[in-house]
């Protein structure tokens, strides 16, 4: 099983991530993989160094191909085995950032749409003057999250979700407003539950 987390940066993704995996782990007693993007490979920390100077089309298609890298390279291996997945962040990310980069939707699309479909992605949803409150205190931004506002990817996630909703994936929003990281990874758990009853046992 994929389970990917999305949202706007400044969200709590990490932090959710993380603390859903403790506790698949716990629940489940299944191997749990947890991941990011761009990836923790030379390619993918090269994307993190070179954000700054890489813009528009040629990012783009720079992560698709990390993305790629990371599908066949990690996830996959990992599902064969039996083990549950979480990756911080994945397409719905792509939709979001390359477009306050400029890029059309449909041509980030048209990187992205054959890489594997995960059995759900969580998109997490707060208040734009919350998520602006805690990137102010982060000690270096990235040029797209200074480029951005929570506002604007907030919208932006919403007409992503709302166009892979057309593209027939499943997925699902937390609202995390006066939600503490523990109460949101609860409401994804809530989620999950009837299809961890469906994950044939390994």
């Amino acid at each position: 099983m994929l389970i990917v987390i999305e949202g706007p940066n400044g969200v709590g993704k990490t932090t959710v991530a993380g603390l859903l995996a403790e506790r698949l782990r716990h629940r489940t007693g299944q191997p749990v993989h947890l991941t990011t993007e761009p990836t923790r490979t030379r390619l993918g920390e090269l994307l993190r160094e070179a954000e700054a100077v890489i813009h528009g089309r040629a990012l783009a298609l720079a992560i698709a191909a990390d993305r790629t890298m990371h599908v066949e390279d990690e996830i996959i291996p990992a599902l064969d085995s039996g083990t549950i997945v979480i990756s911080d962040r994945y397409v719905q990310s792509s939709l979001v950032l390359q477009r306050v980069d400029a890029v059309d939707l449909r041509e980030i699309w048209s990187y992205n749409r054959y890489v594997l479909q995960p059995a759900i992605s969580v998109y997490l949803v707060d208040d734009p003057r919350v998520i602006a409150t805690r990137l102010a205190v982060r000690r270096r931004l990235t040029r797209l999250e200074a480029t951005g506002t929570p506002a604007r990817e907030l919208q932006l996630y919403d007409q992503a979700f709302d166009f892979l909703k057309r593209q027939s994936w499943h997925q699902v929003k937390i609202d995390c407003r006066n939600r503490d990281p523990d109460q949101v990874v609860c409401a994804i758990l809530d989620t999950l539950t009837p299809m961890l009853a469906r994950r044939p046992a390994a």
